[in-house]
């Protein structure tokens, strides 16, 4: 088989890479020029246990071309992002769309189409479905299309994408079976073929699940700080209910699934989706809240941020709220960011971020920053406070201040 996957990014690779070592023949499309040129030379610009090495045999057995266009192919895969439209909430599906027009060239009689973006309920049926139509194909018949989003967690990718099971949203029968033999070519997971709109919105409730439950102990972590209790031990101590599990509270939700995807259901039916709604506004309302409690912790001075990335581990920063916070502090006071994850040219180590440092603000679960190196610390700062938003510090030193979302009422 012969798969066309357009876009190389966080999803779009690691799949690319599967089928790599599954025996398929892949062309790898991206709009940047960079990007292609080193992948073509086995350098991959992701942080993903397991990819590199794959795509890096997969370029010298000649199993893997990365591409700025299309190629004929047996399936293709679209994986290009999708963001919201601020203005009212709706899915942009311009990038989908550009996407589908792309391969327009390059499609045959036969072809499997498939959108693993997520996107909006009804977005395959009412807006990607008649772009093949116009084209004079057949859905069902001639050419099969379906939704089939990806469900995968950051840093585990390669190991859920075989081991978690797949929706297969085809727009007809047919088009399910002929994408579930797509991805029979490396998923181990139970192939779930349903209808392209279930498929749709299921993969919008599974993020929206997530985010509405963390919206729930951001809300507890207020509350908390307000009344004068530990947010950490009331959690603690409620998931010791069998039934219970309640999140972890945290500096807000970045991310391109849990940050955007809730607003693709709301914007569909915003009378219905009220809990939803509120969800997002309380998890956006999380950068403010850490910025209120800096400062009330250090009125002015040197913050050494560590971690931008929205998730621990990764170098993925899309959607962090680390960069609204760190924008907003920016007003106040002297910023310095340490992220061990991240290549950037204006970011230091953590000797040079804590130097004559007043504060260190952890916005990150990196495993870095679980034991810090406290000499330095002590040695470097003008006093040793440490804010971890993310609670992921369970002893310090006498001599370091240590606040978290267990208490933070003691600045009230």
């Amino acid at each position: 088989m012969k798969v066309c996957i357009i876009g190389q990014g966080y999803i779009g690779l690691p799949t690319a890479a599967l089928f790599c070592r599954n025996h398929c023949e892949v062309v790898g499309v991206d709009v940047n020029e960079k990007i292609i040129e080193n992948l073509n030379k086995g350098i991959i610009h992701i942080e993903e246990p397991g990819i590199a090495d794959i795509i890096k045999k997969a370029v010298e057995k000649n199993v893997y071309t990365a591409s700025l266009t299309p190629q004929k192919a047996d399936a293709f895969i679209i994986t290009v992002p999708t963001p919201y439209i601020v203005e009212n909430y709706s899915c942009d599906l311009s990038y989908v769309i550009t996407a589908c027009e792309s391969i327009l060239p390059y499609v045959e009689k036969g072809n499997t189409v498939i959108i693993e973006s997520t996107i909006a309920p009804m977005s395959t049926d009412e807006t990607i479905k008649p772009i093949f139509e116009k084209a004079g194909f057949t859905i069902g018949e001639d050419l099969y299309l379906s939704h089939c989003p990806e469900r995968v967690l950051p840093g585990r990718i390669i190991e859920e994408l075989i081991h978690n099971d797949r929706i297969i949203g085809g727009v007809t029968p047919n088009c399910a079976k002929k994408a579930s033999e797509v991805y029979g070519q490396f998923v181990e997971g139970d192939l779930m073929l349903t209808e392209a709109k279930t498929a749709e919105l299921s993969k919008c409730m599974e993020n929206t699940f997530r985010d509405v439950n963390i919206a729930l102990a951001n809300e507890l972590a207020k509350i908390c700080a307000e009344i004068g209790v530990n947010a950490l031990d009331v959690i603690e101590m409620a998931n010791k209910h069998p039934r219970v599990n309640l999140h972890s509270p945290g500096p807000g939700v970045g991310g391109h699934c849990l940050a955007i995807d809730p607003y693709f259901i709301y914007a569909k039916a915003p009378e219905q989706a009220k809990i939803i709604k509120l969800a997002r506004d309380t998890n956006n309302s999380m950068p403010e809240f850490v910025c209120d409690n800096v400062k009330k912790i250090i009125k002015d001075g040197k913050i050494a941020v560590l971690g931008v990335s929205y998730k621990g581990n990764t170098g993925d920063d899309r959607e962090s709220p680390a960069y609204e916070i760190i924008a907003e502090l920016s007003n106040d006071y002297e910023i310095a960011i340490h992220d061990p994850h991240i290549e950037n040219p204006d970011f230091v180590d953590l000797d040079e971020a804590t130097e004559d440092a007043d504060l260190i603000l952890v916005l990150c679960d990196h495993n870095e920053f679980k034991t810090l190196d406290y000499d330095l610390i002590c040695k470097n700062m003008n006093k040793a406070i440490i804010f971890d938003t993310k609670n992921i510090i369970k002893e310090v030193p006498d001599e370091i201040k240590l606040y978290n979302y267990g208490n933070l009422y003691e600045l009230n």
